[in-house]
């Protein structure tokens, strides 16, 4: 069974820095067919919405809210991606999720979540 595991999530204070990770089985993904990793988030009484995906050519995508402060990764994207944080807000404060999938339009796994809390 595939399974996606998130950590490095935690509190911080406004306009510090946060490094998430999201790691899974290279081996396992190769077989599915994983060519895409994402980081979502979900706030309190929210909907969940999109933070930024990464594909296996090295496309990049990020919501607006992040554009510019958070930057995706990955140097094996079937094994890790990773969600650097800067210049964090409170409104950045949610429960954050790493997907995968075929494509970034078909998401089939998803981690378990991680809390960031970002304090005034």
């Amino acid at each position: 069974q595939v399974q996606l595991v998130e950590s490095g999530g935690g509190l911080v204070q406004a306009g510090g820095s946060l490094g998430l990770s999201c790691t899974a089985s290279g081996t396992i993904f190769k077989r599915l067919g994983i060519n895409a990793m994402g980081w979502y988030r979900q706030a309190p009484g929210k909907q969940r919405e999109l933070v930024a995906t990464i594909t296996n050519t090295g496309s990049t995508d990020y919501a607006d809210s992040v554009k510019g402060r958070f930057i995706i990764s990955s140097h094996n994207i079937r094994t890790t991606v990773n969600l650097q944080m800067n210049s964090l807000k409170p409104e950045d404060t949610a429960i954050y999720y790493c997907a995968a999938g075929a494509t970034t339009f078909r998401w089939e796994y998803w981690g378990q979540g991680t809390q960031v809390t970002v304090s005034s």
